[in-house]
């Protein structure tokens, strides 16, 4: 793979264990001392990983080795027909996460690995088998999508728009015409099956007809997210409907051995009136929002002049 001195990918493609190829890019510093820390960035659910790709500048710009990609299914991931095509939380996390995981460590050897995700990326993380190696841990407004969890004032249209026409319209197409819509890339419909769950745990929903282990697939799947022990930093933003306080809080249940700190912003503390779940990746945010996750992945510590909330931290 060649070298880039440059804030500009290239593209790669990743083998996963079951055969299935991953589209991404890899923002590489030429002549890196060995052991130059590495970030994979793992976007929300069917968000494509070009949306990424100023903040993973953004990083290569301050000294780390970036990598972003698709999942299965999305972006250039896509196998050209998703009517049919099986693809879920649970495989961007086994498979497609960890063989990204297997990637950067052939090409970074004894570099140490982190990782900033957004929403459903926070989950996809403690999904795969070798999660427990990460360094550190940011994720952004990450959560899994379960309805009670929505922001109140939101939470009608939100379950009519999410929970009620998506998967009608999966149902009727055999996939997600997000593109059409305006709302997101197409999505396979066993995504779509997992962001419309209506249960309050995601194990939930391995039984049996579904996973052939069935009960011990469930403890299965929490055991393995209660491996991931890096330092872990939740940032949550008071107007995102969907990282509420208890959505994002459900989802560091799974992560019991991090030490985990959930910090929560308003939008006023960086000058705005509104931010919600997607801006936070936006240019703008370069000199405010931007520095929460560099701090972090540098040293493992916030800004102090960035007016937040701690919900929790490792010492509470």
């Amino acid at each position: 793979m060649p070298d880039s001195t440059t804030p500009h990918p290239h593209s790669i493609h990743i083998p996963v264990s079951d055969g299935y190829r991953l589209a991404g890019g890899v923002w590489r510093h030429a002549g890196a001392q060995p052991g130059t820390p590495v970030v994979v960035i793992n976007a929300a659910t069917s968000v494509h990983s070009r949306y990424y790709s100023r903040f993973a500048a953004f990083l290569h710009g301050h000294g780390f080795h970036v990598v972003t990609y698709d999942y299965r299914g999305i972006g250039g991931s896509h196998p050209g027909r998703l009517r049919g095509f099986e693809a879920s939380w649970l495989s961007w996390g086994e498979l497609d996460f960890e063989a990204v995981l297997q990637f950067v460590s052939r090409e970074f050897p004894g570099s140490p690995v982190n990782v900033v995700a957004h929403s459903i990326g926070g989950f996809v993380t403690g999904l795969a088998p070798s999660a427990h190696r990460l360094h550190r841990v940011c994720t952004v407004g990450s959560q899994i999508a379960y309805w009670r969890d929505f922001a109140p004032r939101q939470r009608a249209r939100m379950v009519a728009q999410w929970q009620i026409a998506m998967p009608l319209l999966t149902a009727c197409l055999g996939y997600f015409p997000g593109k059409r819509l305006g709302w997101l890339e197409d999505t396979p419909r066993g995504v779509v099956h997992d962001w419309c769950h209506r249960m309050r745990r995601y194990e939930s929903l391995v039984r049996r007809g579904v996973d052939p282990d069935g009960i011990p697939g469930r403890r299965a799947l929490v055991e393995r997210c209660s491996r991931l022990a890096a330092p872990l930093l939740a940032i949550g933003i008071d107007d995102d409907a969907f990282g509420t306080t208890a959505a994002i809080e459900r989802l560091l249940g799974y992560f019991g051995n991090c030490p985990a700190t959930h910090l929560r912003l308003a939008p006023g503390a960086v000058g705005e009136t509104a931010i919600g779940h997607f801006a936070f990746f936006h240019s703008r945010f370069e000199r405010s929002l931007w520095r929460i996750p560099l701090q972090w992945l540098q040293s493992a510590s916030v800004p102090a002049d960035i007016p937040s909330t701690l919900v929790r931290a490792p010492a509470m």
